[in-house]
């Protein structure tokens, strides 16, 4: 079944505010239609009404694959089909790993890994169906700094999870004409440096004290923080250009990765040069363990 529309479909997570609701008017603003998700319907009331190509859709990524896929066939007929995927629903939870143990990381990537899994796999027999599509998956720096802030664990190790599954789907999917796109952004003003709950896992009463000092460090550091460098609107317009081979992506090759912001491509390169130093000092042992 080949996908004939002119005006691509795009199906957004996480759209009733940051980076979702800067995507959606993107989106619109360049002729395109979109279902909008968020976990309430009453989150995304300014949407309603304001444009015949919006269609909104009550989504909790964490409720599991068959609701999700029911949620998928009924999304499937607001505009008769789907052509891009948006997964950017997201939480941030922070605390000491050791304090918050296995139940604090399933928690994140209930969110983060889980659910990005069941939205792309719910929509996935869709694109294969017609044979093209593009799965855009919003990743983060975090998850090239885990060891920079303590406290950050659950979700770095959450976002670099989805990192290696956006690679992984990439490889598997490309043979179908499905894109995949790994978005990393640093600090942007999203709003999610404020989101409920954030900072419950540094505030809990039953802590460690060999932890406060970390602990109190990372507390003290968002009370005092500036506004991020980042700006949502731009980030998602290149977004935008990318996946319609527009603006900034016009005549470029797909490039699967999408880092945005100065502090992301810091993160990266600082990484990349740490394992490259770590690659030429150890070389004689990691060569050495191989059959003579």
């Amino acid at each position: 079944m080949a996908n004939t529309r002119e005006r691509k479909v795009w199906f957004i997570t996480g759209a009733a505010s940051g980076f979702g609701r800067c995507l959606v008017d993107s989106v619109i603003a360049r002729g395109d239609r979109v279902i909008a998700t968020s976990r309430s319907l009453e989150s995304l009331k300014p949407l309603e009404g304001t444009n015949d190509d919006i269609r909104l859709l009550q989504l909790d990524v964490t409720d599991g694959p068959e609701i999700i896929k029911a949620k998928m066939v009924e999304a499937v007929t607001f505009f008769g089909g789907l052509d891009v995927i948006v997964n950017n629903a997201g939480a941030n939870y922070l605390g000491i790993t050791e304090e918050g143990g296995s139940a604090f990381l399933r928690k994140q990537f209930d969110v983060c890994l889980f659910g990005v899994m069941d939205v792309t796999a719910a929509a996935l027999p869709y694109l294969r169906a017609q044979k093209s599509g593009t799965v855009v998956i919003i990743g983060s720096r975090s998850a090239w700094v885990a060891e920079a802030f303590p406290g950050l664990a659950s979700y770095a190790s959450s976002k670099a999870a989805v990192h290696a599954l956006a690679e992984g789907f990439s490889g598997e999917l490309a043979h179908l004409n499905i894109r995949v796109l790994l978005v990393e952004p640093s600090a942007f003003r999203t709003g999610m440096i404020n989101a409920p709950g954030m900072l419950d896992g540094l505030t809990r009463k039953d802590g460690f004290a060999d932890y406060d000092k970390p602990r109190n460090a990372l507390l003290n550091f968002f009370k005092t923080v500036p506004p991020p460098p980042g700006d949502p609107v731009k980030a998602m317009e290149a977004v935008v250009d990318v996946v319609k081979g527009e603006g900034v992506a016009a005549g470029r090759p797909w490039p699967t990765y999408l880092v945005l912001g100065r502090d992301a491509e810091k993160a990266i390169l600082a990484k990349t040069d740490k394992l490259r130093m770590h690659l030429e000092e150890w070389t004689d042992v990691v060569r050495g363990v191989e059959f003579e």
